[in-house]
C-alpha cells in the first residue's frame, strides 16, 4: 500500500476493513504525521509577522523538523504493514518446522522495530510543540494544543504496538532493552505533552 496517495476515505475504509493492514501502528504513525503537520501549520502563520521577527529563525528551523517528521511518519504508516505481513505468515507455519522459530523471531522484531521508531520520532514532534508553544503565534494555541495531544495519542499508540510484538519476542534481553527505552520516552514525552496541553488550557481560562 501507498498511504501517501490514498485519500484519507480511503485509508478509514482499509483501517475500519477485516484487512490486517493497516492497524493500530499504521494509525498511531498518521495521527504523528498530523500532529507534524500541526506544527508546520503553526510556523505558517508566525514567520513573517513583525510581532515575531526576533524568533523567526526559530520557528523557521521548528518547520522543517516538523516537515521531516511529517515525511517520516507518513512513510513508517507503509513500513508498519510492509513488517505485520511476514509476521502474520511466520505464525502460520507449522509448529514442527525447525525453521519456524527462527523466522518468528526475526519477523516479531522486524514488527516492533517500526512502531519504535513511531514512538520516537512522536517524542520529537512534541518536544517542537513545546518550543512552539513559546515562539509561535498566540493566534494558533489551539493548533498547537490539538498537535501536541495529536501526537501524545501517537506515542502512547506505538507504545502499545511494542509491547505487543516483545512479549513473544524468545529473546528477552533485547525484549526488555526495547521495552525500557519505549517505557523512559514514554514517561518522559507523555508528561511534556500533558503540560504542553495544560498550558494551553490554562491560557484559554
Amino acid at each position: 500500500m501507498n498511504t501517501a496517495e490514498q485519500t484519507c476515505g480511503g485509508f478509514l475504509d482499509a483501517l475500519a476493513s477485516k484487512a490486517p493492514v493497516p492497524g493500530g501502528g499504521g494509525a498511531s504513525a498518521l495521527v504523528g504525521a498530523l500532529g507534524a503537520a500541526l506544527c508546520t501549520m503553526v510556523g505558517n502563520y508566525t514567520v513573517g509577522k513583525k510581532k515575531y521577527a526576533a524568533v523567526e529563525a526559530d520557528v523557521r528551523v521548528l518547520m522543517e523538523k516538523a516537515e521531516d517528521l511529517r515525511r517520516r511518519l507518513l512513510a513508517l504508516v507503509d513500513q508498519d504493514a510492509a513488517a505485520f505481513e511476514p509476521l502474520s505468515k511466520a505464525y502460520s507455519i507449522p509448529k514442527d518446522d525447525p525453521q519456524r522459530d527462527a523466522v518468528l523471531e526475526r519477523c516479531l522484531r522486524d514488527a516492533a522495530a517500526a512502531p519504535m521508531e513511531i514512538l520516537r520520532l512522536s517524542c520529537e514532534v512534541i518536544g517542537l510543540h513545546k518550543e512552539m508553544l513559546e515562539k509561535g503565534s498566540l493566534l494558533m494555541l489551539s493548533d498547537v494544543g490539538t498537535g501536541v495531544i495529536f501526537c501524545r495519542s501517537a506515542l502512547y499508540g506505538a507504545w502499545l504496538n511494542v509491547k505487543v510484538n516483545t512479549k513473544s519476542i524468545a529473546d528477552q534481553a533485547f525484549a526488555r532493552a526495547m521495552n525500557q527505552e519505549a517505557d523512559d520516552l514514554v514517561s518522559q514525552y507523555g508528561n511534556v505533552a500533558d503540560q504542553v496541553y495544560q498550558s494551553v488550557m490554562r491560557r484559554f481560562s
